[in-house]
């Protein structure tokens, strides 16, 4: 009976801790940052880190839906560079001297953002519709959407850079609501959204039935084409917003912005436990690999690590999360 109980005790840690790892890696790593130095754990440290990780908590939040149908999607980095863009060169100073369009009307900061999201939902649309309809793998079809908006972007800008922002502009990445950070309330509205989209409504019951098994789906009566087109287009809206907020935060923007992003939003995916398999991901845990990353990149620049080296550890968390995700998925079959 006592051997029986220490069986039960023991099998309960090991699945409360396999259950909870993603969390106690981010406390973990935190801890041991802030003992190595206290002026990670300060205040306005931390508050720069959330500032950071709200452009790409949306991106991922978009990405990691694309992975749970068993997709990816590599052109979401290029996206946010070129809408990043767009809304940069609506939004510019009237009297700035370098402005891109000399005689452009003072817009409106919600619609020029709308107006971007719908860009990006455009190109995620023709994503789906390349990956749903013509069957194009989605590595492929993302990998050449993703060239085709860097040479749209590098267009568009003529390769020069976008300064000059509005004040009220900068203002909504910067500014703060009841003392949080404006960036920080829309990513978690965008957080609920995307959340109660997976858990609560019958598209993303679709979703994850897809990545589950789409034939499987298919019989059971799910559109699978129109749902993964859907997928995409609603990734491509994150990719939007996320674009105008990365240049509220900087100040401007420029044909490189958003570079290597796609990367690290499917990698801390991936580590917040999206199955490279599809069919299984949470948004918690998303989140979670979001702040990891960001706690790691923000941790390692404290502490002096050159930047060389930062990408050698990256590289290294992305190889392990996928090499235990699919070590998990050969378990269980």
């Amino acid at each position: 009976m006592a051997e029986e109980s220490k069986k039960i005790s023991g099998n309960s840690i090991k699945e409360y801790t396999s259950k909870y790892a993603i969390y106690l890696v981010l406390l973990v790593l935190c801890l041991s940052i802030g003992a190595l130095n206290s002026n990670f754990l300060s205040l306005n440290n931390l508050v720069n880190v959330s500032i950071i990780a709200s452009v790409r908590i949306i991106i991922a939040l978009g990405v990691g839906g694309i992975l749970i149908t068993r997709g990816t999607d590599l052109s979401s980095g290029r996206v946010v560079g070129l809408t990043a863009c767009i809304s940069a060169s609506l939004l510019q100073r009237p009297d700035y001297a370098y402005k891109l369009f000399k005689n452009a009307p003072e817009l409106n900061i919600f619609i020029v953002i709308l107006f971007v999201m719908a860009i990006g939902m455009i190109i995620g649309s023709i994503n789906g519709v390349v990956i749903a309809y013509l069957k194009v793998p989605p590595f492929i079809a993302t990998l050449g959407m993703m060239v085709i908006v860097y040479g749209a972007a590098c267009i568009y800008t003529n390769a020069q850079p976008i300064g000059g922002l509005r004040n009220d502009f900068t203002e909504l990445a910067l500014g703060r609501t009841f003392n949080i950070p404006n960036s920080v309330l829309i990513a978690a509205v965008v957080i609920f959204l995307i959340w109660f989209i997976l858990n609560k409504t019958r598209f993303g019951k679709y979703i994850y039935a897809i990545g589950g098994n789409p034939n499987a789906a298919e019989v059971s009566g799910v559109n699978v084409e129109f749902t993964l087109i859907k997928v995409y287009a609603l990734a491509g809206a994150l990719y939007g917003l996320a674009g105008a907020l990365l240049a509220a935060r900087t100040g401007g923007a420029t044909n490189n912005y958003g570079n290597m992003y796609e990367l690290d939003a499917i990698a801390a995916a991936t580590i917040g436990g999206v199955s490279t398999s599809g069919g299984i991901g949470t948004v918690s845990g998303i989140i979670t690999g979001v702040l990891i990353f960001e706690v790691l990149n923000n941790g390692l620049v404290i502490l002096g690590v050159s930047a060389y080296w930062q990408q050698v550890v990256k590289g290294i968390i992305i190889i392990g999360a996928v090499a235990f995700d699919i070590r998990k998925y050969l378990a269980k079959r």
